[in-house]
């Protein structure tokens, strides 16, 4: 996890395929991963780069998510073999709310920003979780930290 202020940099192109993928998706929730690097420079700054959507197999898709396993651990091993690191989980609540659900705490186990994109208000917000500490995101400047 960043050292400093906790800040989540999203190129804009990347912020266009997270909504794609969300609006997409819906009325269900979407998944996917976010790719990149974590750097302590840059005031512990996470550095998105690539997303990689993932089927959502979750029981009831409509309200929560859960990315199909062998998926995710493909995206991993590619995030690895690229040089790159996991440094955000992304999913949409087709009807709000723009914050974490119960469940989305619940489930939590990585310690990267989880984004979730609210259709309902057309927000994108980041949290670590389970502690619900919003993470701060910036559009990139095109210059890696």
């Amino acid at each position: 996890m960043p050292a400093g202020p906790a800040s989540l940099v999203v190129p804009p192109p990347l912020h266009q395929q997270l909504w794609d993928h969300a609006h997409h998706a819906a009325p269900n929730e979407c998944v996917g991963v976010l790719g990149g690097q974590c750097s302590e420079v840059a005031e512990g700054a996470w550095q998105a780069q690539v997303y990689v959507p993932l089927p959502n197999v979750a029981a009831c898709p409509e309200v929560e998510y859960q990315a199909e396993p062998a998926a995710l651990i493909q995206a991993l091993r590619e995030f690895r073999a690229a040089g790159l690191e996991l440094c955000g989980i992304f999913h949409s609540h087709p009807r709000g709310p723009q914050h974490p659900s119960q469940t989305d705490i619940a489930a939590a186990g990585y310690g990267v920003p989880y984004l979730i994109a609210d259709l309902s208000s057309g927000t994108l917000r980041a949290f670590l979780l389970p502690q619900v500490c919003e993470v701060a995101m910036r559009p990139s400047t095109g210059l890696l930290p």
